[in-house]
């Protein structure tokens, strides 16, 4: 039993990361007004590029930068397309996510199957003897505590300093923001860079280090899910880090009933998070006023300096 808890803490927390560095970017864009629904889109471009470049180089670090670069260049396709030129957010998002994923098969198509070597388990002396805790909490790679680290300073950011105030102002009312004197498609633009750099960094740990190896289709509707996870924790930095973790939780479902003997068919478990999100969206709409209380007044709405 201690055995399947290491498991599940542990697989949960490595789990939780690409969701949680992605919905931490893309949280950013939504409260300066900018919905892009190409998440799944450029953390699958920033998984085929990550990977290619572990390969060639052999180094994490620089997979990681690549695969955020990546992204964040398929980011500001949609910037250009909703800032200057006033194009629909839905629709543009919806077109560079496909892009990214066409993209993310042409660039890994050559290295189908391919492994690379996972990020090595960082070690915390004696927390890392410390029973079932220390397995799972102490020995994980730095990128598990780092999307921790990244949750805690959106949080601080966009609650306790003036760029936090400044982007929450842009996603209430982008006029009144450009009235006061401030550049809001310069700003809006520098936050939708950020959502797709941590798509793409998220998408990057998903093939070098969560599963290291290349397989088309392997982000697998995680960009949907961050989508979700954000309305799910009322663009909340709290509440979205525990969706991160809740859904880190299921997605290991299938092999947890397994590890514990249970005879439940694998395509159900499988197909869990997906039930969950659908689930948890149908009774978040049940109470539109909450949403619209905690959502972006001008969130998806384009603007245009006069």
């Amino acid at each position: 039993m201690s055995a399947t808890l290491i498991f599940i803490i542990g697989g949960t927390l490595a789990a939780a990361v690409p969701l949680m560095l992605a919905a931490m970017g893309e949280l950013v864009a939504e409260k300066a007004g900018m919905l892009n629904l190409g998440v799944e889109g450029m953390m699958a471009i920033g998984a085929a590029t990550g990977f290619v470049t572990v390969v060639a180089t052999g180094s994490h670090v620089l997979g990681f930068v690549a695969g955020g670069v990546a992204a964040m260049a398929l980011s500001a396709v949609f910037a250009c397309l909703t800032l200057p030129f006033a194009a629909n957010q839905v629709a543009s998002g919806l077109a560079i996510g496909i892009l990214g994923l066409g993209a993310s098969s042409a660039i890994g198509k050559a290295h189908e199957g391919t492994t690379v070597a996972a990020l090595s388990k960082l070690d915390f002396g004696p927390m890392s003897d410390l029973p079932i805790l220390g397995p799972s909490l102490f020995q994980q790679d730095y990128m598990v505590y780092l999307s921790v680290l990244l949750a805690i300073g959106v949080w601080y950011v966009l609650g306790r300093t003036k760029l936090g105030l400044i982007i929450r102002a842009l996603g209430e009312s982008p006029l009144s923001a450009h009235m006061l004197g401030y550049h809001v498609m310069l700003i809006r633009a520098g936050c939708v860079l950020f959502g797709g750099a941590m798509a793409g960094i998220g998408g990057a740990y998903l093939s070098t280090a969560y599963t290291p190896l290349w397989a088309e289709g392997m982000v697998a509707g995680r960009g949907w899910i961050v989508v979700a996870l954000i309305v799910f924790g009322s663009w909340m930095v709290p509440r979205i880090a525990f969706g991160a973790y809740l859904f880190g939780a299921i997605s290991l479902m299938e092999l947890s009933v397994q590890a514990l003997g249970l005879n439940i068919p694998s395509q159900l478990l499988s197909a869990s998070p997906y039930i969950v999100t659908i689930i948890i969206l149908a009774l978040i709409s049940r109470d539109p006023v909450k949403i619209r209380l905690n959502s972006p007044m001008s969130l998806g709405q384009t603007f245009k300096n006069q």
